[in-house]
């Protein structure tokens, strides 16, 4: 699964540490979806795009082989 949380980071300057802080989640976390190492839950990519103010296909997208 392709996604763009790193340049949604970057257009709200927070670093890894700042959104897991605000969704709840550790920042290893962070870290692995957006190395494409963890798929997130459904809730969790939920909570992403709510706090981008985006929808959750904004982010996410599925590549040819997901």
């Amino acid at each position: 699964m392709k996604n763009l949380i790193k340049v949604e980071r970057a257009k709200k300057d927070i670093t890894q540490a700042g959104l897991a802080e605000k969704i709840k989640v550790s920042r290893q976390t962070i870290n692995a979806i957006e190395k494409g190492k963890f798929t997130p839950s459904t809730l969790l990519a939920l909570k992403m795009a709510r706090f981008f103010e985006c929808k959750v296909e904004d982010i996410f997208s599925l590549e040819e082989d997901d």
